[in-house]
């Protein structure tokens, strides 16, 4: 680890040293333009210096000597002397080179005899027109100039202007020495190179700072960000995206010899944290158990946060990963200090191991997944993946998707199974069971999808969908007369009675649609009551509140304590079918069919038999002091449109009428 740190050092100080130089390079870009741009302000004030001059020479000592004639006809002899001696008696060096010419650039005077015969040129030429021109040259630098090439000069050109009139006569030619100017200008500029440079480098250690300053918040933000792309900014621990990662590295990793688990824990009851204390408090409970499976997990092993109340964990030895996950579990359960109250919560896990379940990470976490759920729903804390409590597979979840698309497109309808009383067979309600007539499939019976529907959010809609049809239906029948007090039984879901508004969502479908609540009745399994006991109570209570009776259905077959059962707000018992199916043949069955009939006459409940199919059964069932009877022998289940004509022979006959022949055989077994 050391080696790598050093390695990282280096490289980051290496990658410093290239920004320096890459961020130098402007700064001395900057420098040359700026320095070229001094220099060509130099020589500008050098050449303006130059034009000074020469403007001061023509003033004082030429054009006084000059009577105002122009000079194209040629200098008088005084002129021509009064010029020569003006130009030799200057002190040395002051002017190199002096000539006259007139307005046409020609050469009427020359200092130093040269250029007589030139052909005029345009800086000649321009200054006839009256511009003056000065530029930066050498002694004899012209082509048509004789001997070497001298020193470096100043060439101006100004015109003449003389005598009386003041008119233009004729220009002035001068050559100045530039050596003394460059003087001038070369102290200036010096120091103003030097100015700029120590300027430019303060520039540059600002700019450089800055800049450092810059990309370490920078360096520091991306590294911020490069967590939170990988982690979950709550508990800190990874986020789906690097469960995957890792997931996947160590499903790659995984032998027969040496497996690796993946796992995932769903909380208990933690929906009732953010319900009672605030979604604040649920978080500091997740916080809280997120930072003991951090600590709890061995390295190179990894727990994540999935999303919610959801974690994921990855066991590169995943040989005894029921242990590990107990375990695990166990400290979930601990107890934590949230608002001053302490809690304490439980977890469902359920995972698969590679490569025995497979070798791809979605694929696996699909297994942990639905072994979560068959933990969640048997309360066994820990389950493995078993293939037969798949009910995941492409043509299921196809289904699912199919029926969501059914309930919109009025592909489901409901069939009513009447419920008679054993005393002197009056029907006094009658069950709802959903048929879905699949447009691919045919008739589906509920066993085929409702625990399908029963894993997602669609039972909701479902049962939403069969309130509602069934409060129409048996309305239709009161206003047709043939049903003016019947109830109608609706199953209930554990999922739907989970819902904290569930009672009230009830209580709006029969509000809307015109249904007394005192003839609905909800049917709820053992094993519903049992995913969320307090809940349960709560909404049941909240039902009976108004007027809405409850039924217990399949009760036999769960494991509802007696002290528990007696403090519900329920009005009736459905003993299980398997009981009462062979209660004639079967002793054992037929105690527990009275046992169950006097422990609901003891607590004041209704009994219900169902699953009756022979004149034994029903004497049997009246023999032990039942109630109500529900089955074949009575009546198949059958759409609302013949169940007003049933209840019509049915009241004109002392006993209900013999059922009529099942459809075929699928649906005689599938009701």
């Amino acid at each position: 680890m050391r080696s790598y740190g050093w390695l990282r050092t280096g490289a980051t100080g290496r990658l410093f040293i290239r920004y320096a130089a890459v961020s130098l390079l402007p700064v001395l870009l900057l420098g040359v333009a700026l320095g070229a741009s001094y220099r060509a302000e130099a020589e500008r004030r050098g050449l303006a210096e130059a034009r000074s001059e020469a403007q001061l020479v023509a003033q004082t000592a030429v054009e006084p000597l000059l009577d105002g004639h122009d000079v194209s006809g040629g200098l008088s002899a005084a002129e021509r002397a009064a010029l020569r001696r003006l130009f030799e008696n200057s002190p040395k060096g002051t002017i190199l080179r002096m000539r006259v010419r007139d307005v046409g650039g020609r050469v009427v005077f020359s200092g130093d005899g040269s250029g007589l015969t030139d052909v005029p040129d345009d800086e000649a030429l321009d200054a006839g027109r009256g511009e003056i021109v000065t530029l930066l040259t050498r002694l004899n630098s012209d082509t048509n100039d004789l001997g070497p090439s001298g020193e470096e000069a100043v060439e101006a050109y100004r015109p003449l202007i003389a005598g009386p009139a003041r008119r233009r006569v004729g220009v002035l030619e001068l050559y100045l020495p530039y050596a003394p100017i460059r003087r001038d200008v070369t102290e200036g500029l010096a120091s103003l190179y030097r100015d700029l440079t120590l300027g430019l480098a303060a520039l540059y250690v600002v700019l450089f700072g800055i800049s450092l300053s810059v990309s370490r918040g920078l360096r520091r933000q991306l590294a911020v960000n490069t967590f939170l792309a990988e982690h979950d900014a709550l508990t800190g621990l990874p986020n789906r995206s690097l469960f995957q990662r890792r997931a996947r590295e160590a499903v790659a990793a995984a032998t027969p010899s040496t497996p690796a688990a993946i796992a995932i824990i769903d909380l208990d009851r933690f929906k009732e944290v953010n319900d009672s204390l605030g979604h604040h408090n649920g978080d500091h409970l997740l916080v809280a158990i997120a930072a003991r499976l951090a600590r709890q997990v061995e390295g190179g092993d990894t727990v994540a946060r999935l999303g919610g109340d959801e974690f994921g964990v990855i066991l590169r030895n995943g040989a005894d990963g029921a242990g590990s996950l107990a375990r695990l579990r166990e400290v979930i359960d601990q107890e934590v200090a949230v608002d001053g109250l302490p809690l304490s919560v439980e977890a469902s896990i359920g995972f698969a191991v590679a490569p025995v379940d497979g070798t791809q990470v979605d694929e696996l976490l699909q297994q942990a997944d639905v072994a979560m759920y068959v933990a969640k729903a048997e309360h066994s804390g820990v389950a493995r993946y078993d293939r037969a409590h798949d009910h995941y597979d492409a043509a299921n979840l196809a289904l699912v998707a199919d029926l969501r698309h059914a309930i919109d497109a009025g592909e489901l309808t409901l069939h009513y199974q009447p419920k008679a009383a054993l005393s002197d067979g009056h029907v006094e309600a009658v069950e709802a069971l959903v048929r879905w007539d699949h447009p691919r499939l045919g008739r589906l019976m509920p066993a085929r999808f409702l625990p399908l529907a029963e894993q997602t959010e669609l039972i909701d809609r479902l049962t939403e969908w069969v309130l509602a049809t069934a409060a129409i239906d048996i309305r239709g029948l009161a206003d047709a007369d043939a049903g003016a007090e019947l109830a109608v039984a609706v199953n209930v879901s554990a999922r739907s009675l989970a819902r904290a508004d569930f009672a009230a969502s009830v209580m709006a479908v029969l509000d809307r649609h015109g249904l007394p609540p005192t003839r609905l009745i909800i049917e709820i399994t053992e094993t519903a009551l049992l995913v969320n006991p307090d809940r349960a109570a709560a909404i049941l209570a909240e039902l009976d509140s108004a007027g809405v009776r409850v039924s217990i259905d399949d009760f036999g077959k769960g494991y509802t304590s007696l002290g528990y059962l007696s403090a519900l707000t329920v009005h009736e018992l459905k003993i299980d079918k398997s009981f009462v199916a062979d209660l004639i043949t079967n002793p054992a069955h037929a105690a527990i069919v009275q046992s169950i009939v006097d422990l609901g006459h003891n607590l004041g409940l209704s009994v219900v038999g169902e699953g009756v199919e022979t004149a034994g059964v029903l004497a049997g069932l009246r023999h032990t002091g039942c109630d109500v009877a529900q089955g074949y022998l009575l009546a198949h289940p059958m759409p609302v449109d013949h169940l007003a004509g049933w209840l019509h022979a049915a009241r004109s006959a002392s006993a209900p009428p013999p059922p009529p022949p099942p459809a075929n055989a699928a649906a005689h077994l599938l009701a």
